[in-house]
């Protein structure tokens, strides 16, 4: 390990690993941002933990170049904090810690699900409640004294509803049903239609079903979902209506089990579908949280989820006396720019 390498070490290689995008950070000791890397989504329920990891290997590499490392050098740096989309059981985090400990990427290594690094992202220590609704939907609640609020977040089968898939399915379902008469009228169906450029919504199952569009296209329809919504369609508005009961059931769920629905507690909010900050979802939850949980205090965070992930990293050097420091993280905050009030977006003023 050259001289260089080795002033670098002191520093953190950040992970989110997200069902649609991964980002990775490499983050000196002083906050400062050395290199980052984008690349596709992490499954490793579909993959396996030890496949999963490695797949990471060249968004690593990546970081690890534009920082003037390289990975065949040794450990890039000191601490790998990596937050993981599918880290929703214990026995999950445990294989996937197993298979990020076997990387030489750096000294020390620590797996968390990717909700505690959006809930990090959004506060200045351990303490609250967040709810991530992007491609699925998930809710984690932390206390400084490490007690935590969790859900098994396993979609159906463990309750959930809703995120940017869930939307998407629930979108395909009436505009199908309202086609062939089994279900009301809704402008979903001409709408999912016009956005793929196919005759009806059921020409567009069609073609899901055939292969001819890529089934990870359906993301998009959350987009349309809102834009039918705002022309008053029923169907719609009954929709974005679920979700923001189902994101402010979880959140003060997780406040009541951690005792913290008589507190100001942060509620962390983040995801695709929430940081799109659409007044009729965001109006909406914005109410629910008032009356159900009123000294929540709903804030959204716009910036990379890495950001969670490299401050949780950080938090490990402050701990150990290798740096990391409250200015350290205010110098990455700064280059993220992480933090959104709810009630500034919702007014349209950030």
């Amino acid at each position: 390990m050259d001289q260089q390498q080795t002033a670098q070490l002191h520093g953190v290689l950040a992970i989110d690993a997200g069902n649609s995008k991964t980002d990775v950070a490499l983050v000196g000791a002083d906050g400062t941002v050395l290199g980052t890397a984008r690349g596709g989504g992490f499954q490793p329920q579909l993959d396996g933990a030890e496949k999963a990891i490695a797949g990471l290997a060249p968004l690593v590499g990546a970081a690890a170049a534009e920082a003037g490392l390289r990975v065949a050098d040794g450990p890039l740096t000191t601490r790998v904090s990596a937050c993981l989309a599918n880290a929703d059981l214990p026995v999950e985090e445990q294989q996937l810690q197993a298979a990020l400990a076997a990387q030489p990427w750096g000294l020390s290594s620590a797996v968390a699900n990717d909700t505690f690094g959006l809930l990090r992202a959004g506060t200045d220590g351990p303490r609250g409640v967040a709810v991530v609704c992007g491609a699925g939907i998930n809710c984690v609640g932390l206390l400084p004294d490490g007690r935590t609020a969790r859900f098994p977040a396993l979609g159906l089968l463990t309750g959930d509803w809703g995120g940017g898939g869930g939307l998407a399915a629930e979108s395909m379902w009436h505009a199908a049903r309202a086609e062939d008469g089994r279900g009301p009228a809704t402008a979903l169906a001409p709408a999912i239609a016009a956005h793929f450029g196919l005759p009806s919504a059921t020409a567009v199952a069609e073609a899901i079903h055939l292969g001819q569009l890529e089934r990870i296209r359906l993301h998009e329809l959350s987009r349309v979902l809102f834009a039918v919504a705002e022309t008053g369609d029923a169907i719609a508005l009954g929709l974005i209506d679920r979700q923001a009961a189902e994101i402010a059931g979880l959140a003060v769920v997780a406040l009541t089990r951690l005792e913290l629905l008589g507190e100001a507690t942060p509620v962390v909010l983040g995801g695709g579908v929430l940081a799109a900050r659409h007044p009729l979802l965001i109006d909406n939850l914005t109410v629910r949280l008032a009356a159900a949980a009123p000294l929540a205090e709903p804030r959204i965070v716009v910036a990379p989820p890495v950001l969670g992930s490299a401050l949780l990293g950080l938090d490990h050097l402050a701990a150990t006396g290798l740096g990391g420091g409250p200015a350290a993280q205010r110098r990455l905050r700064t280059a993220y720019a992480a933090r959104q009030p709810i009630a500034a977006c919702a007014a349209g003023l950030a």
